[in-house]
This record gives C-alpha cells, sequence and structure tokens, in this order.
C-alpha cells in the first residue's frame, strides 16, 4: 500500500513540475528571466577622484565574467538586446567605530573603517522597454580594522564590494527582481 502512494505521488510530480515550471513563465536555474541572446556590457567610466585607476575597468570585467558564467546570454561588443552601461561615481574611506585612547594628551583614533563604491548604471531591455531603468545607483561597503592597511587588503575589499554590486545589478536587470 505503501508503494502504490509513493509511486502515486512521484508519478504525480513528474506531470505537476514541467506544469508548474512552465505556469511561471520564461525561467531558468541561474535566476534570468529573459528571452535575450546577447547582451552588451559598455567599459564603465571612472568618475572617482579616489581609488585605484583602473576601478571602473576591473567593475566591468567582474560584470562581463558574472554574466557570462551565470546565463546563457553571449556577451557582444555592440548592439546587444540587453544593454548595460555606467560609471563608477564614489569611492570613499570613512572612519566608523571611534576608540578612545584613555590618554588626553592624545588624539582618539577610529577603530574601524569602511570602504564604500557607488555606481551609477542604466539598463535597456531591447525587447522589453518596461524592464529598463536609467541611473539606477548601487551601493555596497565593507568594513575593516585600521590595525590593517587598506593598500594590503585593498584588492580583496573591491573584489567583495564589486561581488554584491554585480549580484545587485543582474537581480535589478537580467533576473528582474
Amino acid at each position: 500500500m505503501k508503494i502504490k502512494s509513493n509511486l502515486l505521488l512521484a508519478i504525480f510530480a513528474a506531470l505537476a513540475l514541467p506544469a508548474w515550471l512552465s505556469s511561471c513563465g520564461i525561467y531558468s536555474f541561474t535566476g534570468s528571466g529573459t528571452n535575450a541572446k546577447t547582451i552588451t556590457i559598455a567599459e564603465f567610466y571612472n568618475n572617482t577622484d579616489l581609488g585605484p585607476a583602473n576601478l571602473a575597468q576591473v567593475f566591468t570585467n567582474q560584470l562581463k565574467d558574472y554574466m557570462i558564467q551565470n546565463t546563457n546570454l553571449s556577451v557582444v561588443q555592440e548592439n546587444g538586446e540587453l544593454q548595460l552601461e555606467g560609471i563608477v561615481t564614489s569611492y570613499a574611506v570613512s572612519q566608523i567605530a571611534p576608540r578612545a585612547s584613555g590618554d588626553p594628551t592624545q588624539i582618539d583614533a577610529a577603530a574601524s573603517s569602511r570602504l564604500t563604491i557607488t555606481i551609477r548604471v542604466t539598463y535597456v531591455n531591447t525587447l522589453d522597454e518596461t524592464m529598463s531603468f536609467k541611473d539606477k545607483t548601487f551601493s555596497f561597503y565593507r568594513d575593516f580594522s585600521n590595525d590593517l592597511n587598506l593598500s594590503d587588503i585593498e584588492d580583496s575589499l573591491i573584489r567583495q564590494i564589486f561581488d554584491q554590486i554585480t549580484l545587485d545589478i543582474f537581480n535589478a536587470s537580467i533576473a528582474n527582481w
């Protein structure tokens, strides 16, 4: 009796799953919700006073790599069905955790700092203009101890920040979340 009910459940699941997935519209297991086959990602422009000179190039390459690895889209030089472009607008380091020295003759210093990067993005979906957006801002940060030298950990912090911003851009554009 138990074998028959398990068999019936398995048959029902096998029949219901394709119907359920098709009722959800276009879906892939990477989270991409588009019929597009191509994407153009223009070189992002660095409009910051601080930070590495190659900041925008690093971000552009990371965004392209993410799209190649996590979607079925082909990255093309121009006229993609989907188009991304943008500007790195801010690279800022700020003190976040004050620490009292306990000595009135010494200046109080911060125990931690925060690196924040902000990017403004324009996304064009030529297949469905309602999905497009212009000048949307994406920002993320990483905190670090002031016992560390920023120049020693800067590349790692930037990569971590770009990982999150890339995911946020993907979710706002391709995945339509």
